[in-house]
């Protein structure tokens, strides 16, 4: 999802906001002068991560900005390995309202011809607290889906990023795209817990 996306959902962005500590009034859903006080702040403070570790491509940092600092800065130091190994690697997507989760659990169900993509229901994603994000490789501008490359990718990054998990490593439902920053609990719904009340989870 994009930036502007995220604060359609007013209270899911609040949420976001709360747990990574720039909002700190109610969580109601209503868009006021603290709520646009707190974005104000998580905008200033994601434009400095970009100046401090570099600026990257149009389609990488219209999701970037989508996940939590932390998520952020470990996005780009991830970009900044591959890009310096020769490697043409953009993030395709990065944090997604429940309501955008439910869309994609849907696909490959019910009579729905798309392929299917997740196992995971909205708040039962780690794309839903700013976590995660998938990736894209690219030979010669054209993309490339081959496992072997996307495997050839987590070799390069994961020795240097021991912060990351990759969903290649997964055993019920391998995801070559996927990486996401470990949080304080490797139980998603301890997870949810805590950013639908607005508790720190990283």
């Amino acid at each position: 999802m994009s930036y502007q996306l995220l604060k359609q959902d007013v209270l899911f962005y609040q949420r976001f906001l709360k747990a990574n500590g720039f909002y700190n009034d109610v969580l109601d859903g209503s868009w006021g002068p603290v709520t646009n006080a707190a974005d104000a702040a998580f905008v200033q403070k994601s434009e400095s991560i970009k100046t401090e570790f570099g600026a990257l491509d149009s389609k990488s940092e219209s999701n970037i900005i989508t996940l939590i600092p932390q998520a952020q800065i470990a996005a780009r130091k991830f970009l900044a390995i591959l890009t310096g190994a020769g490697k043409d690697v953009r993030i395709l997507s990065g944090t997604r309202t429940y309501a955008e989760q439910d869309a994609l659990y849907k696909q490959g169900r019910n009579g729905n011809k798309l392929p299917k993509v997740t196992n995971a229901k909205g708040g039962q994603s780690n794309h839903n607290f700013g976590l995660a994000w998938d990736i894209g490789l690219f030979e010669n501008g054209n993309y490339t889906g081959t496992d072997s490359k996307y495997q050839a990718v987590s070799a390069l990054v994961l020795p240097q990023l021991p912060e990351l998990e990759w969903g290649g490593n997964w055993i019920n439902f391998k995801d070559f795209p996927h990486y996401q920053l470990k949080s304080v609990s490797e139980m998603v719904a301890d997870i949810r817990n805590l950013f639908e009340n607005g508790k720190l989870y990283v």
